[in-house]
């Protein structure tokens, strides 16, 4: 492929996910030490490359290492109880000061658009305010956390106004109390604060981590809420987001997102191709198995035409599909299909017949294909049927892994028996349906 040959594809490739993202409101925090990294201004361009698609942004920063390290450079004590700290007048001060500091720094870089790009010149506006009420974390365990606050009301009208004026909104981790006292309040709770409270697409977490890992060290590139739960996490302020996140995703975040703001395009990555660049954290699977519908068709045939054209599967015309597709399951993720199934019942044989086993070639040789044959099972169980066979040319190898057996023509039902293709000679191959 050419460069602009390579350029369409990746446009085309990209289309699905700037629609669906376009008009979605996403949350992103900002995690320590994200405004001084060396990707900052890129990560800028790529915030107001997603304004311009579309995203209504709230950002949200951390000042908690800032803080640390002016603290410690001035010689002043910093006091932590449970890994919250002890916020005094001079420690309130420094971070009303340092807040304030990355909100002008923020503005700036924001105001500069997209230079050296064709969008240079695109007004973007920030925007920000008092926001968020909060109150005092109080006394526990005999300790006073005098200016250490929590969220106690995030103000969604005013952010809904910001964003309806097509401007980008910017929440510092300060919070101001009914009768004017100024807290300081974790950055994360305020981020999960305001993505439950506008309901938001996405609350996006910028961190040093790229993800979850899992006991390998391998990252965990989708999980749901349990799942995640059960990790084993040893780094404090992983642990922290990944609870957060599940949280929000149990109030009714939709996606919550854990990437690495030290990758460059890491952001743009995770929201705009198949397998991200973070860890997914959702309250259902990411990945679901569902009944195929009408609307589903285009993406089915879309699926099966490579198999076809090399004669894996059979042809089956779009007409064929529209009377056949209550017997099909696909997989879907985020809007497209990336394996289907189908299971043609022999009531009266008491027999099923498992076809059109189909999966992206992105996604071959990581079990979807198993998932939607468990379904199928499930399927014929519940039908009564006591085996299932397939007919097979290319993938006799894989049904053997799945509990099939050689079969032959004899143990077909009589009508399948009368449709058999010797042209074609497909392997028999059959299983119980309960193993």
């Amino acid at each position: 492929m050419t460069s602009t040959q390579n350029n369409i594809a990746w446009f085309r490739y990209t289309a699905p996910y700037i629609k669906a993202h376009r008009g979605g409101t996403f949350v992103v925090y900002l995690g320590n030490g994200c405004l001084d990294a060396p990707t900052l201004t890129t990560l800028i361009h790529d915030l107001a490359l997603l304004h311009s698609l579309g995203v209504r942004l709230v950002l949200v920063h951390a000042t908690r290492s800032a803080i640390d390290a002016s603290l410690k450079a001035r010689g002043q004590p910093d006091t932590f109880r449970k890994g919250i700290r002890v916020t005094d007048e001079a420690t309130l001060a420094l971070a009303s000061e340092i807040a304030s500091q990355q909100r002008l720094k923020l503005e700036r870089l924001i105001s500069m658009g997209l230079p050296n790009t064709p969008l240079r010149g695109a007004r973007l506006r920030v925007m920000s305010g008092n926001i968020v009420t909060a109150k005092p974390l109080g006394i526990h365990e005999g300790v006073d956390y005098l200016y250490s606050g929590k969220v106690r009301r995030v103000d969604a009208q005013a952010i809904r106004a910001i964003l309806e004026q097509d401007a980008i909104a910017l929440v510092s981790p300060l919070g101001y109390s009914p009768a004017g006292e100024l807290f300081s309040v974790s950055a994360s709770d305020i981020a999960e604060a305001v993505a439950v409270t506008l309901g938001a697409d996405k609350l996006i977490f910028l961190d040093r981590q790229p993800g979850l890992k899992n006991d390998d060290g391998g990252l965990i590139r989708q999980s749901t809420v349990a799942d995640a739960g059960q990790l084993d996490i040893t780094d404090p302020e992983q642990t922290r987001l990944r609870d957060t996140a599940c949280r929000a995703c149990s109030n009714g975040v939709k996606r919550c997102h854990l990437i690495s703001f030290e990758r460059e395009g890491a952001l743009l990555e995770e929201l705009f191709t198949h397998d991200g660049a973070g860890t997914l954290i959702a309250q259902n699977p990411y990945e679901q198995a569902r009944p195929a519908d009408i609307d589903d068709i285009a993406g089915i045939v879309e699926l099966i035409r490579p198999l076809e054209d090399s004669g894996a599967l059979l042809k089956r015309s779009r007409e064929r599909l529209e009377e056949e597709i209550h017997h099909f399951v696909i997989l879907e993720r985020d809007g497209r299909i990336i394996a289907c199934a189908a299971l043609y019942p022999y009531e009266e044989a008491k027999v099923g017949e498992i076809a059109c086993v189909a999966t992206h070639a992105d996604y071959r040789g990581t079990g979807r294909a198993e998932q939607l044959l468990r379904e199928l099972l499930a399927r014929a169980s519940a039908q009564a049927l006591t085996h299932v066979f397939a007919l097979t040319t290319q993938s006799t190898h894989w049904f053997f892994e799945q509990g099939f057996a050689t079969g032959s023509q004899d143990q077909l039902p009589e009508e399948k028996q009368r449709m058999y293709n010797w042209q074609r000679n497909a392997s028999v191959l059959v299983r119980p349906v309960s193993p």
